[in-house]
C-alpha cells in the first residue's frame, strides 16, 4: 500500500523552554550601566600585555619545535589576561592559599598560551620589583625553554637555569592549577568538582572557579553531564569562558550560528548552557577589552546559577594565520610568516628578535636563538615600566580583595586526613560482622565509607550511575543531609546528583572533587560500565596527582571509583552488564602507588583491605564488589586466616604440608572462591591434595610491598607451578601464574571462548566452567599432572 501523509497543512507549534532559574544577558546592555564601566588606562596597559602575550605565543611555536596550538591560545588570551589582572581574587606571592580564587583552563590544548602568560605575569612583577615567591612556584621566562620538553633534556640552557619540563597539556605542577587537563570533556566536570568542594567547605562566601573552554571542547557527551550536574547543584561559583571561535581540527563551523547549520552541533554555547540553567552573557567581541571585563566584572555580581560568558572569538587571531589551519599548526619555523608575527611587538617596544635561527639547526643552536628571543622579550618588558607597574598593581589589588573577602572555612567544613588513618587491625564496632548472618559485599563497602565519613566531618560524597540504592552508596550518606547535594537548599547531604546515568562526567566531577583536597570523592556504576567510562577520568587524576606532588610534595588526594555488581555474578542481566573484562582495565595499568584496586572475596575483608588502600593514598582506588548477599563466615571455625591478613595484597588460605605436594592454586574474585571455598575446599581436603591455596585481594597493595616480603609471601617458583581460578580474564592471572602450562590450565570466565549468558548467578557460573565441579575437576587433573612433574 503506498499512501503519502501531507503535514503541509499543519502549522508547528511554537517551542518554548520551560522557566530556568538563570537568566541570559547581553554585554551591550552590561556596558550601558556605569558601575561596570572600564577605564581606559586599564584597556590600554591590557593591550600592551596582550601584544607580548601574543608574541610569546607565536615564539613558542616557533621553537617547541613546531608544536602547541597558537590559534586558540590567541583567541582566547584576552580572556585570561582580564581573569588574572582584573578579576580574580587571588594571591601570586602565595599559590597554595585555598581560599583563593581558582582558574582552570579544561581547554588543556591552550597550554601554550597558558605558559605564555603565566611566564610575563612574572616577568612583569620581576620587572617592577615585586616579591616573588619560591622558586618552584613561579614559571619564569626561561622555563619556557622547557615548553614540550621532557625532564631528561639535556641541552645546556636547559639545565644551567632548571628549566621546569612543561607538559604539552597542563597539570599542577604549574603553580595555580589544581587539574590535568586536555583529554575530550574531563577538565569541565573535573573543574566543576572542584567548584562543589569550594561551595561546600566555604559555604556561601566560597572561592569563585574559572574555566577556560572552547566550543569544541563542549562537544563531548560527558561536557553536557557536568553542566547538567552543576546547574542541579547549583554552584553559583563556577564560571565558565567559553572561548568561541568556530574553529576545531577540521571544521570552522562547529557550532550553529545565524541560521547556518553547524558542522558537529546544532546548538551554539550560549544555548547549550542557558538549556542547562546556567546563566548566560554574550559577548558580541571576544577581542575587544571593554566587552570582556564589563562582562568578567558583572559575573562577579550573580550569586545564583553557574555562569557561561560566551566570547565570540577569531582563532588565531592577528596571528597570520587564522581557523581550523591555526588550531595545532601554526608558521613554519622562522618563516617570514613568524617574524611577520612580531612586527607590532617589536615596534612597539623597541626591541629586535634574532632572526639567524634557521641558519644554525641543532638542538643547541636553535635552544641559544630560543633563549635570545626570550631576552627580547625580556627587553621588552624593561622598556615598559608603566606597564610592568600596572601589572604590580592589579595583582597587590586582587590580594588585598582576597583578604578583604574574609573567607574562611564553614565551622564543621570536611578535612579527609582521619581517613587516612583508619587502623585496617581495628574494626569499628558498628562494622563487625556476625559469623551466619548475611551481608552484601557492597553494602558493606558503603558503611565502610559511611564511616570514614562520619570521622571526617563528611569529607567523603558519592554519587552514582542513577544507581545509589541498588550500588548501596546511599548508605555512605547516612545520617548527613537527607537527598542530593544543593549548595542553597542542602548543602549537608553528601550525596551527589551527577546527572543521571552519567558515568563519564560522574568520574570528572569527582575527582575534581577529590582535587581540591578536602573531600574524598566516590562514584558507584556496574563494574562493566565504570571502568572503561571513568578510565579517563581515573587516568587524568592520577596524572594531575602526580603533578602536583612533583611540585608542592604533599601526597595524593583520593578519588574511589567503586566497581559495583561485578562479574558473573550479576547474572540476571546478561553479559552487557556481567563483564569480567573490568579489572583488566585498571590492574596494572597505572603507574606503581597511584592506583589501587581491590577484589575482596567476602564482606570481612573489606574494612582491611580500604583501610589499607586509604593508608597507601594512592590517586585511585578502585574496589570491585558483586551484588548478591553472601553468608558471614567464621574464619577461624572455616580454618581460615583472619581477613586482615588480606591488606598484603596477596595470602594463603592454606599452606601445603610436608610430603608430596600437588602444586598451587592462586584465587581472585567473590563467585570462584565463595564456591571454591564452600564446595572444593572440603573435598580437596578428603582427597589429601596437598596444596598451597592463595589468594589476591589486591595485585597494587602487594606490589608496594618490598621485594624480600614479597618473595617470602609468594615465592617466584610457586608462580612457575601455579594455576588461576578467577572471576575477571586470564591476563589478571599472569601476574601470578608465570608458565605456559599454568595459564594453560587457568579456569577463567572466557575460556570456553564466548561471553556466558543470563540466568541465576549459579547457572552463568556453570556455563563458564567455574561452578565447584569444575574447580574440582580442573584441580585434580592439575594435582595428577604437578605430581607426576615432581
Amino acid at each position: 500500500m503506498n499512501a503519502t501523509i501531507n503535514f503541509n497543512t499543519v502549522k508547528p507549534s511554537k517551542f518554548t523552554l520551560s522557566q530556568r532559574r538563570a537568566s541570559y544577558y547581553d554585554v551591550s546592555d552590561i556596558i550601558m550601566a556605569s558601575r561596570f564601566k572600564v577605564e581606559d588606562a586599564e584597556v590600554k596597559a591590557l593591550e600592551d600585555i596582550d601584544l607580548i602575550y601574543r608574541a610569546l605565543c607565536a615564539v613558542l611555536y616557533n621553537f617547541a619545535p613546531l608544536s602547541g596550538h597558537p590559534g586558540g591560545s590567541v583567541s582566547s588570551g584576552r580572556i585570561a589576561q582580564a581573569l588574572l589582572f582584573s578579576t580574580m581574587d587571588y594571591d601570586f606571592s602565595d599559590p597554595q592559599r585555598k581560599e583563593a580564587d581558582i582558574i582552570s583552563y579544561a581547554a588543556g590544548h591552550k597550554a601554550l598560551g597558558l605558559y605564555a602568560l603565566w611566564a610575563l605575569r612574572n616577568e612583569l612583577l620581576r620587572s617592577a620589583g615585586a616579591d616573588l615567591p619560591e622558586e618552584k612556584y613561579q614559571l619564569r621566562l626561561e622555563d619556557l625553554l622547557g615548553f614540550r620538553h621532557n625532564a631528561v633534556t639535556g641541552t645546556p640552557l636547559f639545565r644551567k637555569f632548571g628549566s621546569k619540563a612543561l607538559d604539552g597539556h597542563p597539570t599542577p605542577f604549574t603553580p595555580f592549577l589544581k587539574l590535568a587537563t586536555g583529554a575530550s570533556g574531563v577538565g569541565v566536570g573535573a573543574t566543576a568538582g572542584l567548584a562543589l568542594a569550594a561551595a561546600d567547605v566555604y559555604g556561601a562566601n566560597c572561592p569563585r572557579v574559572h574555566m577556560i573552554e572552547g566550543e569544541g571542547g563542549l562537544t563531548p557527551g560527558r561536557v553536557s553531564e557536568a553542566l547538567a550536574a552543576a546547574a542541579t547543584a547549583q554552584l553559583s561559583n563556577l564560571v565558565m569562558h567559553v572561548d568561541w571561535n568556530q574553529s576545531s581540527i577540521d571544521s570552522n563551523n562547529v557550532c550553529s550560528e545565524k541560521s547556518r547549520p553547524g558542522d558537529y552541533v546544532q546548538w551554539n554555547p550560549g544555548e547549550l548552557a542557558y538549556l542547562n540553567d546556567w546563566n548566560v552573557i554574550h559577548v558580541a567581541n571576544g577581542h575587544d577589552f571593554f566587552q570582556i571585563l564589563s562582562a568578567q566584572q558583572f559575573a562577579r555580581g550573580i550569586n545564583s546559577q553557574p555562569t557561561a560568558i560566551i566570547y565570540r572569538t577569531v582563532k588565531g587571531w592577528k596571528y597570520g594565520i587564522e581557523g581550523s589551519p591555526s588550531h595545532g599548526a601554526g608558521h613554519a619555523f622562522a618563516s617570514d610568516g613568524y617574524y611577520a608575527t612580531l612586527n607590532d611587538f617589536e615596534a612597539r617596544f623597541g626591541v629586535k628578535v634574532p632572526r639567524y635561527c634557521a641558519a644554525k639547526p641543532s638542538p643547541e643552536a636553535v635552544e641559544a636563538c630560543f633563549y635570545e628571543t626570550l631576552l627580547a622579550v625580556r627587553k621588552a618588558v624593561e622598556n615598559a615600566p608603566s606597564t610592568a607597574a600596572f601589572a604590580l598593581q592589579k595583582i597587590n589589588e586582587a590580594a588585598s580583595r582576597l583578604s578583604a573577602a574574609g573567607r574562611n572555612p564553614l565551622e564543621k567544613a570536611p578535612s579527609p586526613e582521619k581517613a587516612y588513618e583508619l587502623d585496617p587491625a581495628e574494626v569499628p564496632a558498628a562494622l563487625i560482622l556476625e559469623p551466619g548472618k548475611q551481608a552484601t559485599l557492597r553494602e558493606t563497602l558503603a558503611e565502610v565509607l559511611n564511616h570514614a565519613g562520619r570521622v571526617t566531618g563528611g569529607a567523603v560524597m558519592a554519587a552514582s550511575a542513577d544507581l545509589y540504592g541498588s550500588t548501596s552508596v546511599r548508605l555512605a550518606g547516612r545520617g548527613f543531609g537527607e537527598g542530593f547535594f544543593n549548595a542553597v537548599t542542602n548543602p549537608g547531604a553528601r550525596l551527589v546528583s551527577a546527572g543521571g546515568i552519567c558515568e563519564d562526567g560522574m568520574g570528572a566531577l569527582m575527582s575534581g572533587l577529590s582535587s581540591f583536597g578536602s573531600h574524598i570523592g566516590v562514584t558507584s556504576s556496574y563494574a562493566a560500565f565504570i571502568a572503561p567510562l571513568e578510565h579517563i577520568s581515573a587516568r587524568m587524576h592520577a596524572i594531575g596527582q602526580q603533578g602536583r606532588r612533583d611540585l608542592d610534595g604533599k601526597p595524593f588526594d583520593t578519588f574511589i571509583m567503586i566497581n559495583a555488581h561485578s562479574g558473573l555474578k550479576t547474572g540476571e542481566d546478561g553479559p552487557t552488564h556481567a563483564d569480567p573484562q573490568a579489572l583488566q582495565l585498571l590492574e596494572g595499568n597505572f603507574p606503581r602507588g597511584s592506583m589501587i584496586t581491590l577484589t575482596p572475596w567476602e564482606p570481612q575483608e573489606i574494612w582491611p583491605l580500604m583501610a589499607a588502600a586509604l593508608n597507601a593514598r594512592p590517586a585511585v582506588i578502585a574496589p570491585f564488589v558483586t551484588r548478591p548477599a553472601e553468608k558471614i563466615l567464621d574464619r577461624e571455625a572455616a580454618g581460615l586466616p583472619p581477613a586482615a591478613k588480606a591488606v598484603k595484597g596477596l595470602y594463603p588460605l592454606l599452606k601445603a604440608g610436608r610430603g608430596q605436594r600437588h602444586g598451587t592454586i592462586v584465587l581472585q574474585g567473590n563467585g570462584v572462591t565463595t564456591i571454591f571455598v564452600n564446595e572444593v575446599l572440603p573435598e580437596l581436603k578428603k582427597l589429601a591434595l596437598n596444596l598451597n591455596i592463595f589468594y589476591v585481594a589486591s595485585r597494587e597493595l602487594f606490589d608496594l610491598l618490598g621485594d624480600a616480603e614479597k618473595e617470602k609471601i609468594y615465592p617466584a617458583r610457586l608462580a612457575g607451578e601455579a594455576m588461576g581460578i578467577t572471576d575477571f580474564t586470564a591476563p589478571t592471572m599472569h601476574y601470578w601464574v608465570s608458565s605456559a602450562e599454568g595459564r594453560a590450565r587457568t579456569l577463567h570466565p572466557f575460556r570456553n571462548g564466548r561471553y556466558p549468558g543470563s540466568g541465576r548467578s549459579a547457572d552463568v557460573m556453570k556455563e563458564a566452567g567455574l561452578d565447584g565441579p569444575a574447580q574440582l575437576e580442573a584441580v585434580k587433573k592439575y594435582a595428577e599432572f604437578t605430581a607426576l612433574q615432581k
